[in-house]
C-alpha cells in the first residue's frame, strides 16, 4: 500500500472541504441556515480584495485600463438567498449589451453551502473562512474571469475587438 505524503494543491483541498461539507451536513461547523449565512458574509469580506485584484489584472492586461470595477456588496436575491458580485465593465462590453466580466459569490436559498460563478460560467464551490482560503482562490477567480471574457467574446460572434488590450494599437503601445 502506498501513502500519499504530499499535500493536496489548494484547489483540490478546497474541493475536499466542499465534499466534506456535503458529507457531514455542515459548513465550517454550522448546520443552521443562520450560521451558514454568517460564515458566507465573512467569506464575502475575505474574498473582496482577491476579487478586486483579479478584475484589476484583467482590466490592465486585457482591457487597456478602460474598465471599471463595481462591487454590489452582500444582499438578498429575489429568492431569499444571499449574493455578492464584483463586476468589470468596459465601453465595448456596454456597447454590445452583454454581461460584464463577473465574479459572483452566491448562497442560494435552496443550497447547502455557497458557490462562486461568473456571468457565463456555472457554480464553483466556495469554502472561505480565513484569509488563506480567499487567497488560494485567486487562480480560480482568474479562471472564472478568463472563462467569462472568452464566452462574452463568443456571445458577440467571436469579435475579438471586444477586448481592447488585443487591438493592434494597444500591442504597439505595449512594445514601445
Amino acid at each position: 500500500m502506498t501513502t500519499n505524503t504530499t499535500a493536496a494543491p489548494a484547489p483540490l483541498e478546497a474541493l475536499t472541504r466542499h465534499f466534506i461539507d456535503l458529507r457531514d451536513g455542515n459548513h465550517f461547523g454550522h448546520i443552521t441556515r443562520a450560521g451558514k449565512e454568517s460564515v458566507f458574509a465573512e467569506a464575502v469580506q475575505l474574498l473582496d480584495s482577491s476579487a478586486r485584484r483579479v478584475l484589476a489584472e484583467f482590466n490592465e492586461h486585457l482591457l487597456a485600463g478602460s474598465g471599471k470595477i463595481h462591487a454590489t456588496g452582500l444582499h438578498r436575491d429575489q429568492r431569499g438567498g444571499l449574493i455578492a458580485s464584483w463586476l468589470l465593465t468596459w465601453p465595448e462590453q456596454r456597447a454590445a449589451s452583454i454581461a460584464p466580466i463577473s465574479l459572483i459569490a452566491t448562497y442560494g436559498a435552496g443550497f447547502h453551502h455557497p458557490h462562486l460563478r461568473g456571468a457565463t460560467l456555472g457554480e464553483w464551490p466556495l469554502n472561505v473562512a480565513e484569509p488563506a482560503h480567499a487567497e488560494e482562490l485567486v487562480p480560480v477567480l482568474r479562471t472564472i474571469a478568463g472563462g467569462d471574457i472568452h464566452n462574452l467574446v463568443f456571445q458577440v460572434g467571436g469579435d475579438w475587438r471586444l477586448v481592447p488590450g488585443v487591438h493592434p494599437a494597444a500591442e504597439q503601445v505595449a512594445t514601445a
